[in-house]
């Protein structure tokens, strides 16, 4: 009896030892159907830079010629030349990046404007022509090192935030009918969240330091935050703040964390920052910090077996960028944006030329998910599932260095090993169980003070 009554203590102990796993991880969804392993897709949009900017001379990329120039002004062959030149720790401005800056620098594909433009507004047109490298972005360089770079990926419009953050949305811009207001046209403007949660496909939109007060119906009272509603474009369609069912998915970014550690990560995520959005004047090492925090806890966590977790920008910023963008409609491409894929199944070091825009992503939800596309752009488009290999087997975590270094990293396995652990405890309890009540039959007729002892 008391063999027996050891056993149901063993066992019922070891039970309490297993990690639980939230009600919702246990029921199998559509979010789980998806036509390649990964279940979970991470998006980072940053700000501000072109390729050329942070990975022009990145090795083996696309980066600058060999002596590269630009006219100062591309009507007076005398008026001398500006070459690429080390950013390091000069301060920087906001340059101008609009539409006819861009038009201006873009100059009909000669790619050789760029600094005239800038000049032509007042701001230093020497600056476009600045870059960063591994010794300042040591932590883009790293990922680069160990896993996927891609240096044809183009911003989608050749405007600013605005119309980038809504073709990473919607794979299009809103039609203004006659009469209508922007508030109108987004109306009748599908997104992809209403594809997922149509499809009853989980998804959320992080927003660093949100203030859910803040949306285009308020923005005569928070000008010095406005710039939350072009960065979520949802803040501007009305059916996102009056329908409860789509508002709840826009959240804090300190949620992502606690998904993450409750193992609830949907399998759609975008990431926006405030503070950290390497937008000039702000720092590239503050966003590369912050970038870490987002990749580091996905990288600990049950998720990051089956997820892919890319980090972009959402256009160029008046930077220089070699690379003629493809005129594919009247909005776009813009010029090239750094982008990163790292995942279990992103080759080491790989290099991706393939041509990509921000409808790349939608294409690879599309795709993956199975639901329907948004618009011809997203149709047409490439998918980013061509920076992934799924029959190499699923790369472990590593974790990167803010400092440059080799590509070795250190193994993220803390997580691993405290299951293992727990594991290893319920294997010794439920084998102690086993004995127990095994035990008790091969001493049936010993005497009862044997079986005591």
């Amino acid at each position: 009896m008391i063999f027996r009554r050891i056993a149901i203590i063993f066992l019922i102990f070891s039970l309490t030892l297993l990690p639980a796993k939230p009600a919702s991880a246990q029921a199998v969804d559509a979010s789980t159907k998806t036509t390649t392993p990964i279940k979970h897709l991470v998006v980072v949009m940053q700000e501000n830079h072109t390729f050329d900017n942070y990975f022009g001379t990145y090795p083996g990329a696309n980066g600058f010629p060999a002596n590269t120039s630009v006219p100062v002004d591309p009507a007076n062959p005398n008026a001398g030349v500006v070459t690429p030149w080390h950013l390091g720790n000069s301060s920087i401005t906001d340059l101008s990046h609009n539409l006819s800056t861009f038009t201006e620098q873009y100059n009909n594909g000669l790619m050789n404007g760029f600094v005239r433009a800038i000049d032509r507004r007042n701001q230093n047109g020497k600056q476009t022509l600045g870059y960063y490298d591994g010794s300042d972005i040591p932590y883009y360089w790293n990922l680069a090192d160990n896993y996927v770079l891609f240096d044809a990926f183009f911003s989608s419009a050749k405007e600013g935030s605005q119309l980038n953050h809504l073709f990473w949305v919607a794979g299009q811009a809103p039609k203004l009918g006659k009469g209508q207001t922007l508030a109108d046209a987004f109306k009748s403007l599908p997104t992809i969240f209403d594809r997922l949660q149509e499809a009853g496909i989980s998804w959320k939109f992080y927003v660093q330091n949100y203030d859910p007060k803040i949306t285009y119906r308020d923005l005569g009272l928070v000008a010095n935050r406005a710039s939350q509603v072009i960065w979520v474009p949802l803040l501007a369609i009305d059916r996102f703040l009056d329908d409860p069912a789509l508002n709840s998915h826009i959240v804090d970014l300190s949620q992502y964390y606690v998904d993450l550690r409750n193992g609830t990560l949907p399998a759609v995520a975008y990431i926006v920052p405030s503070g950290a959005s390497e937008h000039p004047p702000g720092s590239p090492a503050a966003g590369q910090k912050f970038v870490k925090s987002l990749l580091q806890e996905l990288m600990r966590s049950d998720a990051w077996d089956s997820s892919a977790f890319l980090l972009t920008y959402d256009d160029w910023g008046g930077w220089y960028d070699h690379v003629t963008p493809p005129q594919v409609d009247s909005l776009g491409y813009g010029l090239r944006v750094p982008a990163l894929l790292i995942s279990p199944y992103a080759p080491k070091g790989k290099i991706d030329s393939t041509q990509l825009d921000f409808t790349s992503i939608l294409k690879f939800i599309e795709e993956n998910w199975g639901i329907a596309s948004l618009a011809s752009r997203d149709a047409a488009a490439n998918s980013i599932a061509v920076g992934l290999d799924f029959k190499q087997a699923p790369r472990h975590a590593e974790f990167i260095s803010l400092a440059r270094q080799s590509a070795t990293g250190s193994s993220a396995r803390s997580a691993s090993v405290v299951y293992l652990m727990y594991g290893g405890v319920v294997v010794l309890f439920s084998a102690a169980a086993a004995i127990a009540f095994v035990r008790p039959r091969n001493l049936k007729k010993r005497p009862l003070r044997e079986e005591i002892e």
